[in-house]
């Protein structure tokens, strides 16, 4: 089998250079554009099997790229590397067809090979790619592996049903040292928090079954005090006043609007609701 071709766009030499280097150690045939126009060039003559794309490039940027590569019907798979870890940002680059996202903040070198690896793996394999795509009811706990950690006892439940947003998120909260725990479907959350005792949710809206509000009320209306009493940060792209209005009254901690916040600022305002220095 020929070794697969990764295309690096990313205008940070150093960054770029270390990337290089590690791919060319797993065997791949790496090739780097340092900006937007140069890289949408090989890509089309270049063609390679997957490309890692960087969002603010000169001449042209990420998101041009993609737009270019969309209306050329071009399916090579992206996965964005970036400054940025807005939810917005993400979204977009989504829906101009990124299969992945990372935030140059939250990764080092080594997981973004884990990330292609993983990715060319599972798409050589399609049953394999079809498996790990989330069903309404899936729920896992993911539990930081450094045990020293100040805030592994601390249970933070995630409802959000869109996978880019949950893994960025999902990803930054894991690396705050909290346990996370991600629900999916609406109609999963209470039963998940009666057996996971969650220190705080974070919950999206629009979600499968139940909407946020409808869980919301749930939870505040629960016969378990402890249970009802959980802070819950509504996360939502909805920011219109009357919603954050009967988010609040329906006894919401506090009301995050997905494209004003970035995962750090998420994860201070869980410190700051459960009041951790």
């Amino acid at each position: 089998m020929e070794p697969k071709k990764i295309l690096l766009i990313e205008d940070e030499q150093v960054l770029a250079d270390v990337l290089d280097a590690k791919l060319k150690k797993e065997g791949y045939v790496t090739n780097v554009a340092y900006e937007g126009e140069d890289g949408y060039n090989k890509v089309r003559e270049w063609k390679p099997d997957l490309i890692l794309l960087d969002i603010v490039l000169p001449k042209m940027n990420g998101y041009e790229v993609l737009e270019r590569m969309q209306a050329d019907n071009n399916k090579t798979p992206v996965i964005i590397i970036s400054n940025s870890g807005q939810p917005v940002e993400i979204e977009r680059t989504k829906k101009l067809g990124a299969v992945d996202y990372l935030v140059k903040t939250q990764f080092n070198p080594a997981e973004v090979i884990k990330k292609v690896n993983d990715y060319l793996s599972s798409a050589d394999k399609p049953e394999e790619a079809a498996a790990t795509v989330p069903n309404g009811s899936e729920q896992r706990l993911k539990v930081p592996i450094t045990e020293n950690l100040p805030n592994k006892t601390i249970k933070v439940m995630l409802v959000e049903d869109d996978k880019f947003l949950r893994d960025i998120c999902g990803t930054k909260i894991v690396k705050e040292g909290f346990n996370l725990i991600e629900v999916i479907d609406g109609q999963e959350v209470i039963k998940t928090m009666e057996k996971e005792n969650p220190s705080i949710v974070l919950l999206d809206i629009v979600l499968p079954s139940l909407n946020g509000f409808e869980i919301l009320s749930q939870i505040r209306s629960h016969s378990d005090k402890k249970l009802a009493g959980t802070p819950v940060l509504m996360l939502s792209n909805l920011g219109q006043e009357d919603d954050i209005k009967k988010a609040m009254e329906l006894g919401a901690s506090d009301y995050l609007i997905k494209s004003n916040f970035t995962t750090r600022e998420i994860t201070d305002k869980i410190k700051k609701t459960l009041k951790i220095q």
